[in-house]
Protein backbone atom coordinates (compact mmCIF):
# COMPACT_ATOMS: atom_id res chain seq x y z
CA UNK A 1 0.00 0.00 0.00
CA UNK A 2 1.04 3.35 -0.97
CA UNK A 3 1.12 6.48 1.49
CA UNK A 4 -1.07 8.35 -0.79
CA UNK A 5 -3.28 5.39 -0.50
CA UNK A 6 -3.35 5.07 3.42
CA UNK A 7 -4.06 8.75 3.40
CA UNK A 8 -7.13 8.37 1.22
CA UNK A 9 -8.57 5.62 3.38
CA UNK A 10 -8.07 7.47 5.88
CA UNK A 11 -9.74 10.50 4.74
CA UNK A 12 -12.67 8.72 3.55
CA UNK A 13 -13.33 7.06 6.93
CA UNK A 14 -13.18 10.25 8.26
CA UNK A 15 -15.86 11.12 6.24
CA UNK A 16 -14.24 13.67 3.67
CA UNK A 17 -15.30 12.49 -0.61
CA UNK A 18 -13.47 12.64 -3.82
CA UNK A 19 -12.70 16.34 -4.70
CA UNK A 20 -12.11 16.99 -0.89
CA UNK A 21 -9.34 14.32 -0.21
CA UNK A 22 -7.68 16.00 -3.27
CA UNK A 23 -7.47 19.33 -1.46
CA UNK A 24 -6.63 18.01 1.47
CA UNK A 25 -3.70 16.18 0.28
CA UNK A 26 -2.69 19.05 -1.69
CA UNK A 27 -2.92 21.66 1.43
CA UNK A 28 -1.00 19.11 3.58
CA UNK A 29 1.76 18.92 1.23
CA UNK A 30 2.43 22.84 1.34
CA UNK A 31 1.94 21.99 5.33
CA UNK A 32 -1.29 23.93 5.44
CA UNK A 33 -4.44 23.28 6.31
CA UNK A 34 -7.65 25.53 5.35
CA UNK A 35 -10.82 23.98 6.67
CA UNK A 36 -13.00 26.95 4.91
CA UNK A 37 -11.92 26.02 1.65
CA UNK A 38 -12.28 21.88 2.58
CA UNK A 39 -15.68 22.67 3.31
CA UNK A 40 -16.45 24.40 0.15
CA UNK A 41 -15.32 21.61 -1.58
CA UNK A 42 -17.89 19.53 -0.59
CA UNK A 43 -20.27 21.05 -2.72
CA UNK A 44 -18.35 19.36 -5.88
CA UNK A 45 -18.57 15.99 -4.07
CA UNK A 46 -20.70 13.03 -5.47
CA UNK A 47 -21.15 14.42 -8.33
CA UNK A 48 -21.97 17.95 -7.74
CA UNK A 49 -23.65 18.07 -4.46
CA UNK A 50 -24.23 14.15 -4.84
CA UNK A 51 -26.20 15.14 -7.97
CA UNK A 52 -24.54 12.39 -9.77
CA UNK A 53 -22.95 15.00 -12.24
CA UNK A 54 -19.68 15.80 -13.11
CA UNK A 55 -16.87 13.46 -11.04
CA UNK A 56 -15.59 15.05 -8.13
CA UNK A 57 -12.20 13.78 -8.69
CA UNK A 58 -12.58 16.18 -12.44
CA UNK A 59 -13.61 18.92 -10.65
CA UNK A 60 -11.23 18.60 -7.41
CA UNK A 61 -8.12 18.10 -9.21
CA UNK A 62 -8.79 20.88 -11.69
CA UNK A 63 -9.15 22.73 -7.97
CA UNK A 64 -5.82 21.28 -6.73
CA UNK A 65 -4.13 22.74 -10.17
CA UNK A 66 -5.52 26.03 -9.08
CA UNK A 67 -4.85 25.84 -5.72
CA UNK A 68 -1.07 25.82 -7.23
CA UNK A 69 -1.25 28.06 -9.92
CA UNK A 70 -4.59 30.34 -9.53
CA UNK A 71 -4.82 33.77 -7.74
CA UNK A 72 -5.57 34.29 -4.30
CA UNK A 73 -5.04 37.62 -3.72
CA UNK A 74 -5.56 41.05 -5.60
CA UNK A 75 -1.53 41.18 -5.66
CA UNK A 76 -1.05 38.17 -6.76
CA UNK A 77 -0.77 36.64 -10.97
CA UNK A 78 -2.53 33.87 -11.91
CA UNK A 79 -0.34 31.86 -13.74
CA UNK A 80 -0.61 31.89 -16.90
CA UNK A 81 -0.61 28.58 -17.99
CA UNK A 82 -3.60 27.33 -15.07
CA UNK A 83 -6.35 27.10 -18.13
CA UNK A 84 -3.59 25.16 -20.25
CA UNK A 85 -3.06 22.68 -17.28
CA UNK A 86 -6.29 22.21 -16.50
CA UNK A 87 -7.19 21.63 -20.00
CA UNK A 88 -4.92 19.00 -19.89
CA UNK A 89 -6.07 17.28 -16.75
CA UNK A 90 -9.48 17.20 -18.29
CA UNK A 91 -8.22 15.78 -21.45
CA UNK A 92 -6.66 13.27 -19.68
CA UNK A 93 -9.69 12.42 -17.20
CA UNK A 94 -12.00 12.30 -20.07
CA UNK A 95 -10.51 10.17 -21.86
CA UNK A 96 -8.90 7.39 -19.11
CA UNK A 97 -13.05 7.63 -17.51
CA UNK A 98 -14.94 7.74 -21.42
CA UNK A 99 -13.13 4.23 -21.71
CA UNK A 100 -13.55 2.71 -18.75
CA UNK A 101 -16.95 3.88 -17.93
CA UNK A 102 -18.68 5.32 -20.73
CA UNK A 103 -18.60 9.07 -19.56
CA UNK A 104 -17.67 10.96 -16.85
CA UNK A 105 -20.59 11.90 -14.44
CA UNK A 106 -20.82 10.39 -11.18
CA UNK A 107 -23.97 8.25 -12.33
CA UNK A 108 -22.79 6.59 -15.23
CA UNK A 109 -19.05 5.79 -13.41
CA UNK A 110 -20.62 4.09 -10.57
CA UNK A 111 -23.55 2.69 -12.96
CA UNK A 112 -25.79 4.26 -10.67
CA UNK A 113 -24.97 1.57 -7.59
CA UNK A 114 -23.66 3.38 -4.48
CA UNK A 115 -21.34 0.62 -3.57
CA UNK A 116 -19.18 1.26 -6.42
CA UNK A 117 -18.30 3.70 -5.21
CA UNK A 118 -15.80 1.63 -2.61
CA UNK A 119 -13.96 -0.50 -5.70
CA UNK A 120 -13.69 2.87 -8.22
CA UNK A 121 -13.27 5.94 -6.59
CA UNK A 122 -10.13 5.30 -4.52
CA UNK A 123 -7.97 4.78 -7.79
CA UNK A 124 -9.75 7.38 -9.49
CA UNK A 125 -8.43 9.50 -6.67
CA UNK A 126 -4.96 8.21 -6.68
CA UNK A 127 -4.48 8.09 -11.10
CA UNK A 128 -5.99 12.34 -10.69
CA UNK A 129 -2.85 12.94 -7.88
CA UNK A 130 -0.45 11.15 -10.16
CA UNK A 131 -1.40 13.16 -13.28
CA UNK A 132 -2.26 16.37 -11.20
CA UNK A 133 1.34 16.05 -9.87
CA UNK A 134 3.16 15.14 -13.30
CA UNK A 135 1.20 18.38 -14.80
CA UNK A 136 2.27 20.04 -12.00
CA UNK A 137 5.68 19.46 -11.83
CA UNK A 138 5.98 19.96 -15.87
CA UNK A 139 5.14 23.55 -14.99
CA UNK A 140 7.83 23.96 -11.89
CA UNK A 141 5.50 23.25 -9.54
CA UNK A 142 5.40 20.22 -6.77
CA UNK A 143 2.94 19.74 -4.34
CA UNK A 144 4.83 21.14 -1.99
CA UNK A 145 5.09 24.40 -3.67
CA UNK A 146 7.20 26.03 -6.06
CA UNK A 147 10.13 23.79 -7.59
CA UNK A 148 13.29 25.76 -8.29
CA UNK A 149 14.74 26.51 -11.53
Amino acid sequence: MTDAFIKLVELSQAGFYCSQILLIIGLEAQGKENPDLVRAMSGLNGGIGFCGKTCGVLTGGACLIGLYAGKGVAEEMEDSRLNDMIREFAGWFEEKVYSQYGGIDCHTILENDPMNRMTRCPQLVLDALAKVEEILAANGYSLSGRLEY
